[in-house]
């Protein structure tokens, strides 16, 4: 009785075995002409051959190591700052001291810019100019592969947010509108933050060589800092007035809102749990934003003090950075698009997504009470 069903399973394990072995000796086969090939050739070639290798793995070892390693991330990185002691909003005079020459208050915003940027270009290596990242795995983008993409799109998220407040202090922050000029600073320092975020040495011209993307980038925060200097001399302007900031939430609550569309595009079209590819760099690009803006709205609050104590901005102020730090606190190992009803893989989109649109309902509700 038991016969035919053991001959059966040996024909079964004995097919399964042979369809092994032909997998792993087509997976093989490469290396082993390539092994034949090499031992054919004189140690000329030889030594070329080992060269390249060696480079090969250098390479690729710094390359997976920088993706890796997120030099100084932390999420209350804001502490450090202590803008709770500041008393004088940017541009306004401080309080003059014996002998001393007269001296303005610096931009939060600026510092917290240029900071990003630094902590972006120089405490990290930028991920999405790299040469192996723009090479991609076997010419497949990193970005639509699981693996080693989630750092360049969380630098994305972070450039994003400092993009946007670039555009905003060269255009109402950094000027008296209408009786100013643009101050040159901040128009390089926009300019520079422009710039392509994929750019390697030769860009997307083979015919001409141009600085990389960090280069740029460095250029940009080196302006903030004059800016800044500037102000500190009271020889630049920062306007701080409440239509100013009005017009700054409106800007960041329609920036995070096209990032909570992506998300929500994302989640309710592509449910594939931990097999979706491109979850993770959607999930690090609006984490990163949300990092940049954290770092911003809370120099906000410090450079227009004056305007929110006046508007008794203070408690739904404090409120808004509440809700953009308690996104922060979401850092999964493995991303997952999971449904939203699933039990087994989790909607990890679906959850910075409502993170989000938690932040953007604060801040239009900001934007309500100072418009009154």
């Amino acid at each position: 009785m038991l016969d035919p069903i053991i001959t059966f399973f040996q024909r079964l394990f004995s097919a399964i075995g042979r369809g092994v072995g032909i997998a792993v000796a087509w997976l093989l086969w490469p290396f082993m002409a390539a092994h034949g090939w090499y031992n054919q050739r004189t140690w000329t070639v030889k030594g070329v051959v080992l060269a390249v290798l060696a480079v090969l793995v250098v390479s690729y070892g710094y390359f997976i190591i920088q993706t890796q390693r997120w030099t100084n991330f932390d999420p209350d990185y804001i502490a450090a700052y202590k803008f709770a002691e500041r008393t004088v909003p940017a541009g306004q005079e401080l309080p003059a001291t014996d002998g001393a020459a007269k001296t303005c208050q610096r931009s939060a915003i600026v510092d917290v810019a240029s900071d990003l940027t630094d902590f972006n270009v120089n405490q990290n290596a930028w991920i999405s100019s790299m040469l192996l990242y723009r090479m991609g795995l076997f010419g497949l983008d990193w970005d639509n592969t699981p693996f080693l993409d989630n750092k360049a799109s969380f630098q994305r998220g972070i450039n994003q947010a400092v993009r946007r407040t670039s555009v905003e202090l060269v255009d109402t922050l950094g000027r008296v509108r209408g009786t100013s000029g643009i101050n040159s600073n901040l128009q390089e320092a926009r300019g520079n933050m422009q710039f392509s975020e994929y750019s390697w040495y030769f860009g997307l011209d083979p015919f001409g060589p141009k600085s990389p993307t960090p280069s740029y980038y460095r250029s940009a925060m080196r302006s903030f800092q004059v800016f800044n200097a500037e102000l500190v001399a009271c020889n630049a302007v920062f306007d701080g007035r409440a239509d100013n900031l009005i017009q700054f939430i409106d800007r960041i609550a329609g920036d995070i809102g096209s990032t909570s569309a992506i998300l929500r595009e994302r989640s309710e079209n592509y449910n594939g749990g931990w097999f979706d590819t491109r979850a993770d760099d959607r999930f690090w690009f609006a984490y990163g934003q949300l990092y940049g803006y954290y770092g911003v709205l809370s120099a906000a609050g410090a450079d227009f003090s004056q305007v929110i104590r006046e508007r008794n901005l203070t408690n739904l102020w404090n409120d808004t950075l509440s809700q953009t730090r308690a996104a922060l606190r979401i850092q999964p190992a493995i991303i997952s698009n999971g449904e939203e009803s699933g039990w087994l893989m989790p909607s990890h989109l679906a959850t910075m997504g409502f993170y989000v649109l938690r932040v953007r309902s604060n801040l239009v509700e900001l934007r309500s009470v100072l418009d009154r």
